[in-house]
C-alpha cells in the first residue's frame, strides 16, 4: 500500500473545539467531518462527567481560518429524550439535503438508538423533528454509526453492543447494514471482530469509511478492557473492492494514541481531499484528562522531479 493513509502525526494539529470544562470527564469530540463547496462542516459531541450532564449535546460547526470551528446549530439531549448523546454522523445527501444521524442513550439502562434530523441547511438541524432509524433491541444497543452513500446505495457500519451480560456492555463489534434512502436498514453482519489477547480484544468501533487505491478501508477505535473505556486509541482495518466484504485489522498496535492519560486518541473523522490528502477531525486526551477536538491537514507528498536531462 503506497497511498497515502490517514493517520495523525499531531504535530501539526490544532484544537478546533475545546471541552466545556477543566479534567477528567470534560469532552469535546467524536466528531465526523464532511467537506461540501470547498467547505468542511464537523459534528461533534460535547460532554461533562457523569452526573454532571453526560453528553449534553451535538454541535453543527463550520470550519474556519486557523482550524477552528464556527457553530450553526446546537442539539441537545432534551430533544429526544435522551441520557445522554454520543457521536453524531453528518451527511451531505446526493439531492443536496443535511443528515444528522444522532446516538442517543435510554435513560436508565445500557440501552442506544439512533435517531435522524434532516434538514435543507445545516443550521436547519437544530428545529428538524427526530425520527428513529436504528432503534436497536433489548438485546443489542446501537449507535456510533458512519455512513457513506456510493454506488446508488447506503451503507452503514455501527458500533453494537450486545446487552445479555449485566456490567460487560462495554464490549463492541462493528456491523455492517444497507439501505436504499438512508432511512430503512437491513443488516448483513459483522464487518469488524475484536482480536482476542490483543490491543483491540475487548471492542472495535469504525471511525471513518474511505477508499485506498480501489480498495475500501476504516479507522476504527480499539480497546482491550472494560477499564480502557473512553480511552480508546486508533487502529487501520482494511476491506475488500466492495462495502460489504469483512474488513482485516492491521498490525500489532495501535497507530495513533495520545501521550497522555490513558492514552485516548479516538473517533478519527477522514476526510478525502481534492489533492489526495485528509483533512482529519478527531478526540484527544489531554494531559488533564480532559478530551478536546482537533484537526490536521495531510498533504500528499510531492513527486519527485525527474533529473533533467544533460546534452
Amino acid at each position: 500500500m503506497t497511498a497515502l493513509l490517514p493517520i495523525p502525526r499531531r504535530a501539526d494539529a490544532t484544537v478546533a473545539a475545546a471541552p466545556p470544562g477543566t479534567g477528567a470527564g470534560f469532552w469535546a469530540g467524536a466528531p465526523s467531518a464532511v467537506l461540501v463547496g470547498g467547505v468542511h462542516y464537523v459534528a461533534y459531541r460535547l460532554r461533562a462527567p457523569i452526573g454532571h450532564g453526560r453528553g449534553m449535546a451535538n454541535v453543527v460547526a463550520r470550519a474556519v481560518d486557523g482550524g477552528g470551528v464556527e457553530v450553526v446549530a446546537t442539539i441537545g439531549k432534551e430533544r429526544f429524550g435522551a441520557e445522554s448523546l454520543e457521536r453524531p454522523a453528518l451527511v451531505h445527501t446526493p439531492d443536496g439535503r443535511w443528515r444528522l444521524y444522532v446516538s442517543c442513550a435510554t435513560p436508565g439502562s445500557k440501552h442506544w438508538w439512533v435517531d435522524l434530523l434532516e434538514a435543507d441547511t445545516p443550521e436547519g438541524l437544530a428545529a428538524a423533528t427526530p425520527r428513529t432509524v436504528l432503534p436497536g433491541d433489548d438485546r443489542h444497543a446501537v449507535k456510533d454509526p458512519v455512513i457513506v452513500h456510493d454506488g446508488g446505495a447506503w451503507h452503514l457500519w455501527a458500533s453494537v453492543h450486545p446487552l445479555d451480560e449485566r456490567d460487560h456492555e462495554d464490549r463492541m463489534t462493528t456491523e455492517y447494514a444497507t439501505s436504499p434512502d438512508g432511512l430503512e436498514w437491513t443488516w448483513h453482519g459483522t464487518a469488524l471482530a475484536p482480536r482476542p489477547g490483543r490491543w483491540d480484544g475487548r471492542g472495535v468501533r469504525f471511525t471513518s469509511v474511505f477508499r485506498v487505491d480501489g480498495q475500501w478501508a476504516a479507522t476504527y477505535d480499539g480497546r482491550a478492557s472494560a477499564a480502557e473505556n473512553w480511552e480508546e486509541r486508533t487502529g487501520l482495518a482494511f476491506g475488500g473492492t466492495i462495502p460489504g466484504e469483512r474488513f482485516v485489522a492491521q498490525g500489532q498496535a495501535p497507530v495513533a494514541e495520545s501521550p497522555h492519560g490513558g492514552g485516548g486518541l479516538r473517533y478519527l473523522s477522514a476526510v478525502p481531499q481534492p489533492d489526495g490528502g485528509y483533512r482529519l477531525y478527531y478526540e484527544l486526551t489531554r494531559a488533564d484528562g480532559a478530551h478536546e477536538l482537533r484537526t490536521e491537514l495531510l498533504r500528499p507528498p510531492v513527486p519527485a522531479r525527474a533529473p533533467s536531462a544533460r546534452h
